[in-house]
């Protein structure tokens, strides 16, 4: 991996990240490669009630599909750019 600069908030919980809208490799899953959506804590890890706050939980890369469908979270540490 290569070394970025520190994420920026950007509000409501999520993170500013150069490759937002990028392709991206998720080495973490078997080197798929997806678009970065967002660096955001993942509510669904918080608790199965209805939040109204931002997750006290650490961010996690949330990735699609290029070509559409269900997205899916992985360490952010785990991504790099897609050539």
């Amino acid at each position: 991996m290569t070394t970025r600069p520190p994420m920026q908030p950007l509000g409501l919980g999520h993170l500013n990240h150069p490759l937002l809208g990028h392709r991206v490799i998720d080495h973490a899953h078997d080197d798929r490669i997806g678009i970065l959506r967002a660096i955001a804590p993942d509510a669904k890890a918080n608790t199965p009630s209805l939040n109204i706050g931002i997750p006290d939980t650490p961010p996690v890369a949330w990735l699609a599909p290029e070509t559409g469908g269900l997205e899916w979270t992985t360490d952010p540490d785990a991504i790099e750019a897609a050539t």
